[in-house]
Parts: C-alpha cells; sequence; structure tokens
C-alpha cells in the first residue's frame, strides 16, 4: 500500500462510527473478540493500529492491568494480535486459578460420589486437566471409598464413580468412631464386602485382556492333564516323586504295579 492510500485509508478507520460490540466478556474472550472482529469485518475496519485501539478502549481497567506491558509497549507491528492472544492467555489462566481454589472449598455433603463428580467437572469446564479434578474429587471421600479407588489406577472416573457409589451403599459415610466400638462381625462384614467389590472391579478391567486364545490354551492343559490321571491312576504323591513318596492317597495304584513288576 503506498503512503496516498495509508494517509487516506487510516484516519476514516480510526473515526468510524457506528461499530456495536457487546461489553467485554472475560469468562469468554475468544467468543468476545470473535463478535468483534466480525464488527471489524462489516465496517471494513482492517488497520492494525485501528483495532489494537478500539480492543483497548473496551477493557476495563481489572482487565487492561492483565495486558499492561502491551497497552504501554506495544510491539511495531501486529499489535492487535498480540494483544488477543496475550489477553486471552492471561484470562484463561487466572480463571483456572480461580476455578481451582474454588473446587478446593467443595465437599460431598449428602450427594453421590458420582454426582458430586459431575459437580466438580461442571464447575471446572473444559480447561482443567481431569487429573486435577479426580485428585480434588478422591480427596473428598470417605477413607474406606478412597482406599479402594487408590487400588484402581488405570481405571476411568467414569467406573471409579460407579464403584464408589456402590461402596458408599454398603458402608456409608458415619462419624469417626473408635475400632474397638464396632462390633467384630461388623467389620469382618464390611471387609468382605469390599474385597468382594475389589475382586468384581479385578474382574471388570482384566475381561478385555483375556483372549479366546489363552482361554483355549487353558482348556487343552487341563484336558491333557486330566487325561494323564486317567492313563496313570497314582495318588499325586507318587506321581510327582514316586518311589521318594512319604505318604500316599487311596485309591493310588503305584505299589501294585511296582509289585507286578517284581513278579
Amino acid at each position: 500500500m503506498s503512503l496516498e492510500n495509508t494517509i487516506a485509508t487510516e484516519p476514516s478507520e480510526l473515526f468510524r462510527v457506528g461499530i456495536r460490540v457487546p461489553p467485554f466478556w472475560p469468562e469468554e474472550p475468544e467468543i468476545w473478540f470473535a463478535q468483534v472482529e466480525g464488527q471489524f469485518a462489516v465496517s471494513n475496519i482492517t488497520s492494525d493500529i485501528t483495532k489494537f485501539n478500539y480492543v483497548i478502549g473496551q477493557l476495563d481497567h481489572q482487565y487492561s492491568k492483565e495486558v499492561k506491558d502491551i497497552i504501554i509497549s506495544p510491539p511495531s507491528t501486529e499489535k492487535y494480535d498480540k494483544l488477543k492472544t496475550e489477553l486471552i492467555k492471561r484470562l484463561s489462566a487466572s480463571r483456572d486459578k480461580q476455578v481451582k481454589q474454588l473446587l478446593m472449598h467443595e465437599e460431598l455433603g449428602d450427594r453421590r460420589p458420582s454426582q458430586f463428580l459431575r459437580h466438580l467437572q461442571s464447575l471446572a469446564g473444559p480447561n482443567v486437566p481431569e487429573d486435577f479434578i479426580k485428585t480434588i474429587w478422591t480427596s473428598r471421600l470417605p477413607h474406606s471409598v478412597q482406599t479402594v479407588i487408590a487400588a484402581q489406577p488405570t481405571a476411568s472416573l467414569e467406573i471409579l464413580s460407579d464403584l464408589a457409589d456402590r461402596i458408599q451403599d454398603i458402608a456409608p459415610a458415619t462419624p469417626q468412631v473408635s475400632a474397638a466400638s464396632v462390633p467384630g462381625s461388623s467389620l469382618d462384614t464390611m471387609a468382605n464386602e469390599i474385597a468382594e467389590l475389589r475382586r468384581q472391579m479385578k474382574m471388570l478391567l482384566d475381561r478385555q485382556s483375556r483372549s479366546p486364545s489363552r482361554q483355549r490354551s487353558r482348556s487343552h492343559s487341563k484336558t491333557r492333564s486330566e487325561s494323564n490321571y486317567r492313563k496313570f491312576p497314582n495318588c499325586w504323591y507318587h506321581a510327582k516323586f514316586g518311589s521318594k513318596a512319604k505318604r500316599c492317597v487311596k485309591p493310588c495304584k503305584y505299589h501294585a504295579g511296582n509289585a507286578e513288576g517284581g513278579l
């Protein structure tokens, strides 16, 4: 563009009127910038300095502080793009910090573990890492539930939330009491039920890794073992140790076979 065209174009853009932009939306700066750029396109505004000045004029002081360095000392070129990129990045980081602080104060209350997890996910939004939500969620669960959850490090959050619900149904949260005040039979029952849940969980996780070929191999091995036993009907001890066996379990034809061989 020639100097003459620059002088003719930029002043008209700088003083153009009629651009209608909604108030700045700090929770969703990407959407706000998309709306602003739509207005720029309608008004045929292409000048970098014009777009830069228009945006900084729309920011309240609390958001201007987030990009103070760029406003005071903007780059020589691509001022608008630099302002847009940094404002989105810095506001997103600030929002993530606020969300994490908010999540730190959330408690399970009377909700089921799966309901509490969905509540945390709703508060966090899509930008908070799943591992962070899992850590917060797990730390708010009763100790008996945490113990089982910790034993399933590779399970998905969906599977863990279902498991936590089932554990809570068996052993709902109660005030802390000493072990001596709880009847032994109740503790045994609870331990057995949790052990059964762990067993079922392990079966669920291992089911996908079981292949038909491995099952057929185990089946053939069992068939060969049974065939060998029918062919050589000695007891386990003589089949294993022969003449050195110190025990014998009836029925066993080891001695009878030796006697026939001696004859």
